[in-house]
């Protein structure tokens, strides 16, 4: 009878850890996947400590297009994660779809002709700045960004707002 039981508890923590991280692959609200990177709506956003306006303002956001990283939902609210690896609560309607990166590689970073090392560079770009993604090829090591009126190629290593394998097109 014991070993039943313990054949049983066994088989429902599996089957609760299955269940649990099918939960963390999709956020509660939306179903979309978590985490998702994401962009910042407005040159203005209260960071708050938790998710709601009762909650007390920690800073404020203050570069529009700036990518964040949501890691979880609740109801109007997204916990985001931005490039220094604050976590952090905005309301939904504080973010955007639109895919930006940030230039994380300290110092002057290489803007290139084509996706490839020794193509020829075109312009430089100092870390801090934003830039908005216009692709990202599969088993490329770098990817297409605008910059103004600036576009060309950026190795991948040096931003934050794209995940390493992932394809944008």
């Amino acid at each position: 009878m014991k070993s039943l039981f313990v054949t049983l508890l066994a088989t429902l923590l599996s089957w609760s850890s299955v269940c649990y991280a099918q939960v963390e692959e999709e956020g509660d609200e939306t179903g979309l996947t978590l985490p998702r990177m994401v962009s910042l709506r407005s040159s203005r956003i209260n960071a708050r400590s938790g998710p709601g306006s009762r909650y007390p303002i920690e800073w404020v956001y203050q570069q529009k297009g700036a990518p964040v990283e949501i890691i979880s939902e609740f109801e109007l609210w997204r916990k985001i994660k931005d490039w220094e690896g604050t976590e952090t609560w905005v309301h939904k309607a504080m973010l955007s779809g639109r895919r930006f990166v940030r230039v994380v590689n300290p110092g002057v970073n290489n803007i290139y002709a084509k996706p490839e090392k020794d193509a020829k560079v075109i312009a430089k770009v100092e870390d801090g700045v934003v830039g908005e993604v216009e692709k990202c090829p599969a088993e490329s090591k770098m990817c297409l960004i605008r910059f103004d009126n600036i576009q060309g190629w950026v190795r991948r290593s040096a931003l934050f707002g794209i995940y390493d394998d992932e394809v944008i097109k």
